[in-house]
């Protein structure tokens, strides 16, 4: 990759001619697109795509719960769980869709600052070094955690609960396995530019996939 491409590639980050618009706002690094990362980035769009759905389903379950305690006097346990069970798992199944689309939060003061390649080298060590052995660290325990719930038939504490609490638990690892899939896909971008010579890719606006 050339000087100059780094250099159109940086100025490209953080559009200026807009600012108070949020899409033309790129705050990550842009990367090359590699065969691997269109593949996994591409599955992982269409599930977080269709896991947004389950926010109405959320809201429904929240308003026919307020319904029956508030007009009907009659509160059920098993829609405060269902509440609790679906926010779960919208959030662990939605987390590598905000990697893939980089616009998880960052808690910095510099990163937006860098140059495209500080950024890629930022994300290369944080990425090798941190996320995954963390991901690896609650899949390894994560597996027999769920494994456990299922062999004892573990249900709610609640006697009016919900049965079946090995199904909660096992977002916990299908949503980590999510993101460590996430994670490689965009360390394969970062390699792709940082070793091979990979050309960075043009921003993405706000609704792009």
């Amino acid at each position: 990759m050339t000087d100059k491409e780094l250099r159109d590639a940086t100025e490209r980050a953080v559009s200026r001619r807009e600012p108070d618009d949020l899409q033309f706002l790129h705050h990550h690094a842009e990367l090359p697109v590699t065969r691997f990362s269109q593949v996994v980035d591409g599955a992982i769009r269409r599930i977080g795509s269709t896991v947004s759905w389950l926010w109405i389903a959320l809201m429904a379950v929240i308003v026919l719960n307020v319904f029956m305690k508030n007009a009907l006097g009659e509160g059920r346990i098993e829609f405060e769980e269902i509440q609790w069970h679906i926010y779960s798992a919208v959030f662990m199944l939605g987390l590598s869709y905000a990697l893939t689309a980089d616009d998880h939060v960052r808690v910095d003061l510099f990163y937006g600052s860098f140059s495209v390649r500080v950024k890629a080298w930022v994300d290369f060590w944080g990425i090798l070094l941190l996320l995954i052995p963390f991901l690896a660290l609650i899949i390894w325990y994560g597996v027999p955690f769920v494994a456990d719930s299922f062999a004892t038939g573990e249900r709610s504490s609640s006697p009016a609960g919900l049965p079946y609490r090995w199904v909660i638990k096992s977002a916990l690892v299908i949503g980590c396995l999510l993101v460590l899939l996430a994670a490689l896909s965009r360390l394969h971008r970062i390699v792709a530019l940082l070793f091979l010579g990979g050309i960075a890719a043009p921003p993405q606006s706000a609704e792009g996939g």
